[in-house]
């Protein structure tokens, strides 16, 4: 999930008004079937500002409110599930070039749809981890738009690591992308719930996108599932080596959101972003390890 999630304190979600006593009376039915519907709005119009905010696909539909926008971190799982998917065709279809030289267009293609997102969130989070000492220091890092060397090593590791893995895989990365691209996405959403953000209130670009509370996780949870039970079901990925994957970005998410708590109180957007490309390493590499 990625770098310009940067946030100050989480807001308090905006109230909802109230309809006048005699608007009610006069017609409870249309206002009862208004309730009903205003949930499942938001939510699939989460949908939409998912791929909008989390991706360069011109997919339209702004402006999105606080309500749609507090709903985008629950997809992105589904938005990793789509690039995967065509990421992973798109490697197929560069194999005759060779292993590595498709798997590096490949990842630049994923960074071309992503805005190279979480890539600037792990040059960020290197910066500020590898250079502040203190939570100060840490934070006026993450400000800093200039990449230092800790941020350039960690994208070069970043892209040589998932390359390298990429082109282990062979055709075997049409389905395996998908899942990856998809489950490393759900951890972040998780510390967004559980950790609080610590970025100053002025830094915060995108504080209405980082509302994610308890539904917002499950929902990114459930779409790895559903990822998970298909690809399973259709034996393209063995179990165990799917609940291997899953457990190995499920360790990186902790260790990462332990680290964040301890370094400066709790994470920002740009550490979400280092979190999510971790873990596309770790799944990536539990794909590849030979058998």
């Amino acid at each position: 999930m990625t770098a310009p999630l940067a946030t100050g304190d989480r807001p308090t979600a905006p109230s909802t008004p109230v309809a006048r006593p005699e608007v009610q009376a006069a017609s409870p039915s249309h206002d009862a079937s208004d309730h009903r519907s205003r949930p499942a709005f938001p939510f699939l119009r989460g949908v939409r500002a998912a791929f909008a905010f989390f991706t360069r696909i011109p997919v339209g539909g702004f402006p999105y409110d606080d309500r749609a926008l507090a709903w985008a971190p629950a997809h992105a799982p589904l938005v990793g599930a789509v690039l995967g998917a065509l990421l992973g065709w798109l490697h197929v279809c560069l194999l005759p070039l060779g292993a590595f030289p498709a798997a590096t267009l490949v990842i630049g293609a994923s960074m071309l749809f992503t805005g190279a997102l979480h890539e600037d969130g792990l040059a960020d989070t290197s910066d500020a981890l590898g250079g502040g000492h203190d939570k100060p220091k840490v934070l006026a890092i993450l400000k800093d738009s200039r990449v230092g060397s800790f941020g350039a090593a960690a994208i070069a590791v970043s892209v040589l690591a998932r390359a390298s893995l990429l082109g282990q895989l062979g055709q075997a990365a049409v389905v395996v992308l998908p899942w990856a691209w998809c489950t490393a996405r759900a951890g972040p959403v998780w510390l967004m719930v559980v950790l609080p953000y610590v970025t100053p209130g002025i830094a915060a670009k995108s504080e209405r996108i980082v509302r994610a509370r308890s539904g917002q996780a499950l929902v990114a949870s459930t779409w790895v599932v559903v990822v998970s039970a298909w690809v399973i079901a259709q034996n393209w990925i063995p179990a165990s080596r799917a609940a291997l994957a899953a457990i190995a970005v499920a360790v990186i998410t902790a260790f990462t959101g332990w680290r964040y708590h301890r370094r400066v109180g709790g994470i920002t957007g740009d550490f979400l972003g280092a979190t999510e490309q971790l873990g596309e390493v770790a799944a990536l590499a539990v794909f590849a390890w030979p058998t």
